[in-house]
């Protein structure tokens, strides 16, 4: 399995997941045509998605979502809540998922996640296959032992370090924006994504990336300095989703992988096909 990143931030977000022959996409907050270029930076053909996972109605995470399934005759996966709240338009294909059931697509088992965020139905996702764990988790405004325990126990984690309290408070957002932010519904700082790391097994973590990273409320520095407190003497490797350059591809075997503009080795594909990474 490996996982990657279309781009992560409050202007677009987009995860990528392969294993074997099944490519998902969680979130499409990029145009259409961006969008496409963003996949080509992954070695990676539109046709070659399985499938769209929607975690809420934003328009960072959904503004691509209605084109590029018509587009490319690609099912898309959602709340009801997620549904009623998007004017989408007619789809080729639109499932309701929820908290209470996990679906399989291809190579993967999709666990839905309820959260708390100020969106009609959100949902974060925990992403596996029979060997590998990944856990996707951004937007939400704090830590529900909920959300604790669904997290534990991942291969790899996508986290939410959205601000730091101290430059969101002096910072140019109004002030009801400010108190949405660092709110109850709003995103976690960098030290709520301490405390989830704090309390979950991590005995099987070996990558963490911070991702939805504030450009006007956080520095990285800042996000991994208070993430790395709260890791001790982990040894995995700690990175970063960036909102224009994304990630390149996380190998779940080895580490990371070949870049974004490369892809994959050769010799990964007879894995692929067994659906093993």
């Amino acid at each position: 399995m490996r996982v990657g990143s279309l781009g992560s931030g409050s202007n677009g977000n987009g995860t990528i997941v392969q294993a074997g022959a099944t490519t998902l996409l969680v979130d499409l907050g990029f145009t259409l045509k961006e969008t496409e270029r963003r996949l080509r930076r992954l070695s990676l053909d539109p046709s070659q998605i399985a499938a769209v996972f929607v975690t809420h109605e934003h328009a960072d995470h959904v503004h691509g979502v209605a084109p590029f399934a018509r587009k490319y005759d690609v099912p898309v996966y959602l709340s009801h809540g997620t549904l009623d709240a998007c004017a989408f338009g007619l789809m080729p294909s639109v499932n309701i998922v929820s908290d209470h059931d996990a679906c399989q697509v291809g190579a993967f088992r999709i666990e839905p996640v309820t959260v708390p965020h100020d969106a009609r139905e959100p949902l974060q996702y925990v992403l596996s296959n029979e060997a590998f764990r990944v856990g996707i988790l951004t937007d939400l405004g704090h830590i529900t032992p909920h959300v604790a325990e669904r997290y534990a126990d991942c291969d790899a984690l996508m986290l939410e370090c959205n601000h730091d309290v101290g430059m969101l408070t002096r910072g140019p957002y109004p002030y009801t924006l400010k108190q949405r932010v660092g709110g109850l519904m709003g995103h976690l700082n960098n030290e709520q994504a301490a405390f989830l790391l704090s309390k979950v097994d991590r005995s099987r973590l070996r990558h963490l990336v911070i991702s939805h990273i504030s450009e006007q409320n956080n520095l990285p520095d800042i996000a991994r300095r208070v993430v790395s407190g709260a890791l001790g003497d982990w040894a995995g490797s700690l990175l970063l989703a960036e909102q224009e350059a994304g990630l390149g591809w996380i190998d779940l075997r080895s580490g990371v992988g070949a870049d974004a503009r490369t892809g994959s080795a050769a010799e990964d594909q007879a894995s692929q096909a067994a659906g093993l990474i």
